[in-house]
């Protein structure tokens, strides 16, 4: 059993096994108390006023106590990461990395500065955890990439992968979760597949162009075919060439 849990980990691409790793690390950290979650939520004074910078990315990292709902989101990290990574982004790590940065930066681009809006930031600041929304952003661009999946939802009904985001977000209602945690991730998703998939179709131009920096950092190794070297192909026979 072991064994096999290593493989598969050992079998992850490098963004999923790195970000799911991370994310199991801190949290049993913070469960054993090793860590403190108030160093790491998202707090926009604290960003703003005291520089504590690294809030900005350890608040993606935390996804609450250990429990059903922390299996249930480890699950959907672990499965459309990987999907994404393994098909959409196959070869385009650089790309699939860019992904998040933007999908993490939209996120926070919401959420920072409506923790210092007046008569909006007390809606905002109970949403100072954003790791959920990440994961709902790989939900929702898989969903439009494969639309015509078909699925099921723990054996209770049928559906396409279209309207995976839209069942997730209803399931959270019913279970007491909050609603705007899954359509901050609804959000960002849209802004991504709509900047990458819909507007260059439209106007031929790719504004989320992965900048050089990032490819630099996630140079993916080209495909090549390989050819034997002095391989030299004998003239054919003369009766060869008479044959009908």
């Amino acid at each position: 059993m072991a064994q096999a849990v290593e493989e598969w980990y050992k079998q992850m691409p490098v963004i999923t096994r790195s970000y799911l790793t991370a994310a199991v690390v801190t949290t049993i950290g913070c469960s054993l108390e090793i860590i403190s979650p108030y160093h790491l939520y998202l707090n926009p004074r604290l960003v703003v006023k005291q520089y504590q910078f690294w809030r900005l990315v350890t608040n993606f990292l935390y996804f609450r106590k250990m429990d059903l709902d922390f299996l249930f989101h480890m699950f959907f990290l672990a499965r459309y990461c990987k999907l994404l990574e393994e098909n959409s982004f196959r070869g385009r790590t650089a790309d699939f990395f860019y992904m998040l940065l933007f999908g993490a930066s939209v996120l926070t681009g919401i959420v920072l500065p409506g923790g210092m809006i007046p008569y909006l930031s007390e809606s905002f600041a109970k949403i100072i955890f954003l790791s959920n929304s990440l994961t709902f952003v790989m939900v929702y661009v898989w969903s439009k990439q494969n639309p015509f999946i078909h699925m099921s939802f723990l054996g209770l009904f049928t559906f396409t992968a279209a309207y995976l985001p839209w069942v997730l977000l209803g399931f959270s209602v019913l279970v007491g979760a909050s609603a705007w945690v899954d359509l901050l991730g609804m959000i960002a998703g849209h802004a991504y597949y709509f900047l990458e998939d819909v507007y260059p179709r439209m106007t031929g131009r790719r504004p989320l162009k992965t900048p050089s920096l990032i490819k630099a950092l996630f140079a993916d190794d080209p495909v090549v075919v390989a050819r034997p070297a002095n391989v030299r192909f004998a003239a054919p026979q003369p009766e060869e060439l008479h044959q009908d």
